[in-house]
């Protein structure tokens, strides 16, 4: 996601049909999410990358259709469809985002493993999986990664965000929607990719990042290229904390590239 109502006139214009040019000077990365509803048309994907640079990163989520209803079989249209839309991303797409239900279990792998050996090499694949057995089997966690021949485990930590009952409107209805996964923090390509939730309080959201802070100044001094994304339940600071998890891991490795200037947001006028 890009835009959200409460960044406007802070992170984003209040009225632009560039606020993906906005964001992209906040942070130079996106989960992909609205492509998980309904496949957007091309022309709409070509001004996205017109509105990022070359090396800006989109990790797009696949549709529903193919992941969900249809559980990876029997997906050549949909797929089709969806792979004509993001063409327009070039190198911006940086991984296809395969998130998997819950109801996806062990004895599924083999729709993912015979999935991925027909995707088409020029992209990289992240998969998401939120069936319990992958965290606490190892049977299962070692079939999941022979399964994924190359792809990339997506951990989404939401350790931080369950260490406690949920004190706002934003944090229960978190509290009914996320699920509850066990911690997973080992990579297993040159180009992880983690999902982090927070807190409504900053400081909470921050104590629970540490780790990742840590981790993630590990894989680029290993050479690898990690992709963080920084959730809290409203989402209202999350590019703010976008850039201090990235000034963090810098405070560690100096030499890393600084995010972009954010562009600036003319002030709220009355006419």
């Amino acid at each position: 996601m890009w835009t959200l109502k409460s960044w406007y006139g802070r992170f984003l214009p209040d009225r632009s049909p560039e606020r993906l040019r906005h964001y992209a000077g906040w942070c130079d990365a996106v989960e992909g999410n609205t492509t998980f509803y309904a496949t957007p048309a091309r022309e709409t994907v070509a001004t996205w990358a017109a509105q990022t640079a070359p090396d800006f990163r989109f990790v797009v989520k696949l549709p529903r259709e193919i992941t969900h209803e249809r559980r990876l079989v029997g997906t050549d249209e949909p797929l089709r469809r969806f792979l004509h839309a993001i063409e327009p991303l070039g190198s911006r797409a940086h991984a296809l985002w395969i998130q998997l239900p819950g109801s996806f279990t062990p004895a599924d792998l083999g729709a993912l493993a015979d999935f991925l050996r027909t995707m088409p090499a020029t992209y990289r694949y992240a998969v998401e999986v939120r069936h319990p057995a992958f965290f606490t089997d190892r049977r299962a966690a070692a079939a999941l990664e022979t399964a994924l021949g190359g792809a990339e485990w997506v951990p989404f930590d939401t350790t931080a965000f369950f260490a406690r009952p949920p004190t706002s409107a934003a944090e229960r209805e978190a509290w009914t929607k996320k699920p509850r996964m066990p911690l997973r923090t080992r990579a297993l390509t040159e180009f992880p990719i983690v999902r982090y939730l927070g807190r409504d309080a900053t400081t909470e959201t921050v104590d629970g990042w540490q780790r990742w802070v840590e981790i993630t100044a590990g894989w680029l001094r290993e050479g690898r290229s990690p992709t963080i994304f920084v959730h809290t339940p409203d989402n209202a600071d999350a590019p703010a904390l976008a850039r201090r998890f990235h000034d963090e891991v810098r405070a560690k490795l100096p030499g890393l590239r600084p995010l972009p200037e954010p562009v600036p947001v003319e002030p709220l006028t009355l006419f």
